[in-house]
């Protein structure tokens, strides 16, 4: 059986108006179709939007009270305390409230809690930390949203609470001053998919637009980047005008420890979406993950350039270690579920072990969930308690299966792709049952055969400078924005293959008289089927990379058959 389901997207009369009407090649056109994306205004936004898209902040319920109140706490000079979340998302909200707040005159500390100490979120005990600090007003960042015993206690104490966050509440909301959260349904805000970076940065823009400071706001986009790139939400509306100005003022880093970062990534050049998620982000990540959150954050505000190279470093050694860690997970769940032949008989994969490291399992939850097709929670054992992490394939809401579970759990959150949650192990059994219960009733067979979604038919002769203009546009690409995927049938391979490195396979791709360089990654399995004169069916990205000043233009393979099948 073919490891992929080919679906290629039905060719639309909308493609063909917005071809017209904005002088665009007609597969651009059907890629924008498949995104939704079908009259001329919305394309036109898509493709050029600028800044002065971004909606006004204070359509987000709740905006107008809590800078009021961050005003207040400025006049008054009390101490504002900001608590955040120990992943890139957390960490970078914190980072840019921080400055934000110093640059309109407050007294500001900041709180994380160690992940592998003290878990996410805010807890009620937190209250203490709060009023040993002597803060009058309490900012949560990238979480906050379940923390109803918190607020109370804060409350008790005379601290007032502002509420940053963009997950889902539970049954009832905090009695904070004020909720920050364009999910809740009440939020009237147009951008649901905001990551924490987003829903902060719209709070630093209604603080500066009050405060005359609207100017420095691009600044702060580069760092919302990187969170929103990094937390893996949907590149769509509002995060993707803040990803695509991120990455632009990317090219020019004023903070000392961030470019250090960029140096130690060895990152050249212009910062990518994928330098982000595979260079930058994991290195930030780290920090929280192997247990040293702090230095992400001493990263940032680092005054020198030894101290932000030394961090920098560090970071990079810790991510090294994750890497180890992760890999080591990864063969041991991948062991388990081949001789247990969990693969046949589940449709959630569901293991744990006193080994795992708690820091590092959501990763390799993700990674496993890619190679089995399935959702996966892992959990790691540690004092009589399981701490998972999970991530799903699209079809399945991990959170509303946790939702239906919620009597064997101590804790839970996330989203419909991600959660993390809590149990005493003891329950184990019991929440292996019901949960499979779940995903086996909802989950079918088809669902779990990987779908490579084809967006259009693309011809070599079809690339040329108009098609690569008009597809840059398009970017910066992601979840809910994928780089395009394109389709040729019946090619002929142009001359013989080459092995590259090992690993890699590189060819010439013919059709109609015109010629393109194939390359498939990790691919040089596939040599059999490309000898020269033997014709194939291609499904591709059209990438292009830069070796000694030159720009080459390749189609990247994603999956490859023989034309007779």
């Amino acid at each position: 059986m073919e490891k992929y389901v080919w679906k290629l997207a039905e060719s639309s009369d909308a493609a063909a108006v917005l071809a017209s009407a904005l002088n665009l090649p007609r597969p651009i056109a059907q890629v924008l179709v498949n995104r939704k994306i079908t009259d001329e205004a919305s394309a036109r936004t898509f493709l050029y939007g600028s800044l002065d898209d971004l909606h006004d902040p204070f359509r987000m319920a709740g905006m107008a009270a809590a800078v009021d109140r961050i005003f207040r706490a400025v006049s008054a000079d009390e101490t504002i305390l900001i608590f955040g979340d120990y992943d890139v998302d957390g960490v970078l909200s914190v980072v840019m409230l921080r400055k934000a707040l110093e640059t309109l005159g407050a007294r500001v500390e900041h709180f994380i809690p160690e992940r592998l100490k003290e878990g996410y979120g805010i807890k009620d005990e937190h209250v203490a930390v709060a009023a040993e600090r002597g803060a009058g007003l309490v900012i949560s960042v990238d979480c906050g949203i379940r923390a109803n015993g918190f607020v109370r206690g804060a409350r008790e104490r005379g601290i007032d609470c502002i509420v940053t966050d963009h997950h889902l509440p539970g049954g009832e909301l905090p009695e904070a001053y004020a909720l920050l959260d364009p999910v809740l349904q009440n939020s009237g805000y147009p951008d649901r998919g905001l990551a924490g970076v987003g829903v902060v940065f719209k709070l630093i823009q209604a603080l500066f637009n009050r405060a005359g400071k609207a100017s420095q706001l691009p600044h702060y986009l580069k760092l919302v980047a990187i969170g929103t790139v990094t937390d893996v939400v949907e590149l769509r509306g509002e995060n993707r005008l803040f990803v695509k100005f991120g990455l632009q003022n990317l090219r020019s880093v004023s903070n000392i420890g961030l470019r250090m970062l960029i140096e130690e990534s060895g990152i050249r050049g212009k910062v990518t979406e994928g330098d982000i998620g595979f260079r930058i982000g994991p290195r930030i990540n780290a920090a929280g993950r192997m247990g040293e959150t702090h230095l992400a954050l001493d990263l940032f505000f680092a005054t020198a350039e030894g101290e932000a190279m030394a961090i920098a470093r560090r970071l990079s050694l810790l991510n090294s270690r994750r890497q180890s860690a992760e890999n080591k997970i990864y063969g041991e769940a991948v062991e388990r579920i081949r001789v247990n032949a969990w693969d046949r008989s589940y449709r959630i994969l569901i293991m744990g072990s006193e080994t795992w490291h708690r820091g590092v399992i959501g990763i390799v939850a993700s990674r496993l969930k890619e190679a089995f097709s399935r959702p996966v929670l892992l959990f790691s054992y540690e004092d009589g308690k399981a701490f998972g992490s999970g991530r799903s394939i699209s079809e399945f809401s991990l959170i509303d299966c946790l939702e239906e579970c919620r009597s064997h759990v101590l804790t839970y959150g996330g989203h419909k792709y991600a959660v993390g949650c809590s149990l005493l192990r003891e329950n184990m059994p019991a929440f292996k049952q019901a949960a499979n219960a779940v995903a086996g009733a909802r989950i079918t067979d088809d669902q779990m055969r990987p779908k490579l979604l084809i967006d259009a038919k693309l011809q070599p002769a079809d690339i040329d400078d108009h098609f690569l203009e008009a597809l840059s546009l398009l970017g910066p690409f992601g979840v809910g924005n994928p780089r395009p995927v394109f389709f040729v049938e019946n090619a002929e391979v142009a001359g013989p293959p080459r092995i590259l490195k090992d690993k890699h396979l590189k060819f010439r791709l013919k059709k109609d008289g015109a010629a393109a360089t194939a390359l498939g990654w990790d691919k040089a399995g596939w040599a059999d089927m490309v000898a020269s004169g033997r014709r194939v069916n291609a499904v591709f990205t059209v990438q292009s990379s830069s070796y000694l000043g030159a720009e080459e233009v390749y189609l990247s393979l994603e999956d490859l058959r023989p034309a007779e099948s």
